[in-house]
């Protein structure tokens, strides 16, 4: 509608300039009209006037040194990061949350949805977890629940500061052990994408994935030493459609594993050593587990303890693994390339052994 009124203005005006008989300025005036008429052109389907169009998204980046953040190293920043995370979820737009470079020390965390917006989590610089396990509370330093279409990327770095607490991870013998976090956790979030993200020296987990629907890992690295207790890479349980390409993972534990609930779960061109090797389990620990849908493709283990694995409970309840796929695998000083363990049993001793029709496969 605006676009004919520019062009029913100018038209008229010619015909009037036409009867004046203004010559020179009826040319000057028609050229500065007609520059008028295409900037209002463009100004309309800039910002959706033309009829058709749709509204621009407002974007907004969310500094967390702008609500009090300190790279020191050694301020605890939570409350900072926590008020960041609050303006950028009740952003109704695409919100930023950002964390430039340096060094972010930060205390348990819990990154609360749903959101209004869409939000990306760009980390620059190293989070840093206490090192002492007492700190925290929960089983993971810095939680994700409930958000759809979360990114996060950046090349920055979790450090989970695992050194100093690994001696405390020996609660098969000891009852009043403390509880080591997890370093980032995902939790009944959907169309979740990390990239470009680094996680090193995790207390416990690197990446725990539960009841979670459609995730991207991509280009992530992890790094713990191959004598580091529980620091499984990324562990996955009860989610769905979850992929994992063009990763490095080097750990104490398991690079992948897959409990009860992961379905449809596809790992490509990924590194793996030193660590336990790409495992499906432990199962069996309560009924009716199952598994089903993997596919890992085009992988390197490199001095892994094993490769491939399937790994029930020793007693353990009747559970199913199906339509799992491994292709195109290269092992390079593996312990085990290939691995069902049915007796798995991490503390003896184990009261009963199962028994190999208790697996389905």
């Amino acid at each position: 509608m605006h676009i004919y009124i520019y062009i029913l203005h100018i038209f008229k005006l010619k015909v009037k300039l036409k009867k004046q008989n203004l010559r020179m300025g009826s040319r000057v005036c028609l050229a500065v009209l007609f520059v008028k008429f295409l900037l209002g052109f463009a100004f309309l389907f800039s910002t959706g006037g033309g009829g058709g169009g749709v509204d621009a998204v407002p974007l907004k980046v969310f500094d967390v040194r702008n609500y009090g953040a300190k790279a020191d190293g050694k301020t605890d920043n939570a409350k900072a990061f926590l008020g960041t995370w609050k303006d950028a979820c009740e952003w109704n737009g695409e919100a930023t949350l950002s964390i430039p470079e340096g060094e972010y020390m930060v205390g348990s965390l819990t990154f609360v949805g749903p959101c209004l917006g869409s939000v990306k989590v760009n980390v620059e610089g190293t989070v840093k977890a206490p090192t002492d396990p007492k700190l925290f509370f929960g089983d993971t330093w810095i939680d994700f629940r409930y958000v759809n279409g979360l990114v996060l990327e950046g090349g920055g770095t979790f450090d989970g500061q695992g050194a100093s607490a690994w001696r405390y991870n020996d609660c098969s013998k000891n009852p009043n052990c403390p509880k080591l976090p997890a370093s980032v956790g995902f939790a009944f979030v959907n169309k979740t994408t990390v990239q470009n993200i680094n996680s090193i020296n995790s207390k416990n987990l690197h990446f725990n994935v539960f009841a979670c629907n459609y995730m991207v890992f991509n280009n992530v690295t992890v790094t713990a030493p191959g004598n580091s207790p529980n620091t499984d890479g990324i562990h996955i349980g009860k989610s769905t459609n979850v992929r994992i390409s063009s990763s490095v993972i080097a750990t104490g534990d398991d690079c992948i594993s897959m409990v009860s609930g992961s379905e449809n779960i596809s790992v490509s061109d990924v590194t793996c050593g030193p660590g336990h090797g790409i495992s499906i389990g432990s199962m069996g620990k309560s009924e009716d587990e199952f598994v089903r849908g993997v596919h890992i493709k085009s992988c390197r283990f490199l001095g892994t303890q094993n490769g491939v694995r399937i790994k029930t409970w020793a007693p353990s309840y009747p559970s199913k693994v199906d339509n799992v796929v491994f292709e195109d695998v290269v092992m390079t000083n593996v312990n085990n390339p290939i691995f069902i363990d049915q007796q798995y049993c991490p503390s003896p001793p184990c009261s009963t052994q199962v028994h190999t029709y208790l697996l389905t496969i």
